[in-house]
């Protein structure tokens, strides 16, 4: 299980100036936890979101509390793509809790390699319910399967780990071979110039006008 230090902050401070002293601002609440703000170092919590995602159970220390948590929610900067806040959802380790999972997807699908269709990778979330010590990072669906155009792997089909039970219906599509669609090459078209049009006519006008001699 990841470890995170936390600090209590106060709500007047600044969150920008926390940011600025390389820390995430965040919020604890849930399971028998007051709601708390809190701030955690950003190398660190990185590290513990990349090792633990948004399923895997967390052991936040807060001062002299050890509160097992989900990173629940995390905001990110548009721009630079870090966190900028994030929520922890404390939970009952004794009780079963609903979370979704990613999907990983391994192996080679025989029929894209051949040639014959392509991989359609349709959901990559699954929503599960399981006690939180059973969470898995991930739930890995093998493509090894798919040999033929329209072969499908439905959600029953996929083997999931012990005190793990599925809370999407079983008979949801998760990945297939679809026919691969030909592109269309539409022919392109010069545009008009229709100024040049006016100005051919007119000089044809000119040049098939009749010759008027004058009489002496």
């Amino acid at each position: 299980m990841q470890t995170l230090t936390a600090t209590k902050r106060s709500k007047t401070e600044k969150l920008e100036a926390i940011r600025n002293n390389g820390m995430v601002p965040g919020v604890v609440y849930g399971a028998r936890v007051e709601n708390t703000t809190i701030s955690v170092p950003s190398v660190l919590f990185g590290k513990v979101l990349k090792e633990a995602g948004e399923s895997s159970t967390i052991l936040l220390e807060l001062s002299d509390k050890k509160i097992d948590v989900l990173i629940h929610d995390v905001q990110v900067d548009p721009v630079k793509g870090q966190p900028i806040h994030v929520d922890f959802l404390a939970i009952d380790m004794n009780k079963s809790i609903q979370v979704k999972v990613p999907v990983e997807f391994i192996g080679i699908a025989p029929g894209e390699k051949s040639g014959l269709g392509v991989l359609v990778k349709v959901i990559h979330e699954i929503m599960i319910e399981a006690l939180p010590k059973d969470l898995p990072h991930s739930i890995t669906v093998d493509v090894s399967s798919l040999i033929n155009l329209n072969d499908q792997i439905h959600l029953k089909d996929v083997k999931l780990p012990k005190g793990v039970t599925a809370i999407t219906d079983l008979n949801e599509v998760v990945a297939l071979l679809a026919a691969v669609k030909e592109e269309v090459v539409e022919e392109v078209v010069a545009p008009v110039d229709l100024s040049a049009i006016e100005v051919e006519k007119k000089g044809k006008k000119e040049e098939e006008a009749p010759i008027v001699e004058e009489k002496k």
